[in-house]
């Protein structure tokens, strides 16, 4: 089998949970391939690219910055001159040498009414020509649950056979050290209960939820953190900003994050749309109660450890819902774990041999 180059477009982003999925994987891997089986190539611009030991680390002289150019480019030019397999962990390939590739959801094929900027049009385009790509044409496709993958068939009538489910995990979440200076910044969250809600800020993640329920229910307060994005709801945003029981915190790092999700009341999802859905489980690894939404792939994922909602009914009753019983968390965070998705990846790969 040939050489398989790993994408290594992550080590120059933000660390949200496919670029974690991807940076923690491929070091797991490190412990199983043989020498000479894996590359990682990675951008001039990437960073704290760790010390390999079987894995060759290849630096282009080449810098990823936005949109598909370092993928279509430049490592679809490595892949394709040093005949190499790819291995893309984001939803992308190179269009003329698709290998093993991920696919952690189909969002823009199923809602592309969400998208209404030109920009966002055109991430939406290229994102479903992606999607294609990967689901007709590659060697072998991996996803992150058994909802995604049914999306899959259905979308592109993609052989069951050709599509593998390796679940996502938070094997070194565990390892963060909570910043509880964070409260310092915050200080209305410091000694209240309150509720703490994450995640790219954008319409699948169902601000809309939070705002109805927080105007609902104004003695209970509400932290919410995540980037805006730009394809966001707007009004959506300014009502969430004009309550006064809701609190935007902005970016957060790790450790902040974990130090409100150690001290929250409970950690609230009402997401639409998930294809895995990552923060739920780092909530549990830090003890905390979780409520999610009862849609796509987060029923599947979470079984009976969660508390579900209605993402279309903010009238629940938060309190009621975390007096009702939940199993152990601890089952669903030994299942969940980086080291055996990587497991997972390269048992599929040497099935490839």
């Amino acid at each position: 089998m040939k050489v398989i180059a790993i994408n290594g477009e992550a080590w120059c982003h933000t660390l949200t949970g496919i670029e974690r999925l991807a940076v923690e994987v491929v070091q797991h891997l490190d412990r199983l391939v043989a020498p000479g089986m894996m590359e990682l190539v990675v951008p001039a611009n990437a960073r704290d690219v760790p010390p390999l030991t079987n894995i060759r680390t290849v630096r282009l002289r080449q810098e990823a910055h936005f949109f598909p150019r370092w993928t279509q480019i430049d490592f679809q030019r490595y892949v394709l001159t040093r005949r190499r397999l790819s291995l893309d962990f984001s939803n992308t390939c190179p269009f003329f040498a698709p290998g093993i590739e991920f696919i952690h959801d189909i969002y823009c094929a199923l809602y592309p009414q969400d998208f209404t900027s030109r920009r966002d049009k055109l991430i939406c385009l290229y994102s479903r020509i992606m999607y294609r790509t990967i689901a007709r044409r590659a060697r072998v496709i991996l996803t992150v649950s058994e909802y995604t993958k049914q999306t899959i068939i259905d979308r592109y009538h993609t052989p069951a056979d050709r599509i593998h489910v390796v679940y996502s995990g938070v094997t070194g979440y565990r390892d963060i050290a909570a910043d509880f200076s964070v409260f310092d910044r915050l200080p209305r969250l410091n000694g209240r209960p309150f509720y703490f809600t994450l995640g790219s800020l954008s319409q699948r993640k169902n601000l809309k939820w939070i705002a109805d329920h927080a105007a609902l229910y104004p003695d209970e307060l509400f932290a919410v953190s995540g980037k805006p994005l730009p394809s966001v709801v707007a009004p959506e945003l300014e009502k969430l900003k004009g309550l006064p029981n809701v609190i935007m915190t902005g970016y957060l790092n790790d450790g902040e994050v974990k130090a409100l999700l150690s001290r929250c009341r409970a950690f609230v999802l009402p997401s639409y749309f998930e294809g895995f859905g990552l923060p739920p489980l780092e909530a549990l690894s830090c003890g905390t109660q979780i409520i999610v939404s009862n849609r796509t792939s987060l029923p599947e994922i979470y079984g009976t450890a969660a508390h579900y909602i209605d993402p279309d009914r903010p009238d629940a009753d938060l309190e009621q819902l975390l007096a009702e019983p939940v199993s152990d968390p601890a089952p669903l965070l030994e299942k969940y774990d980086l080291a055996k998705t990587a497991a997972r990846i390269y048992a599929i790969i040497r099935e490839m041999q």
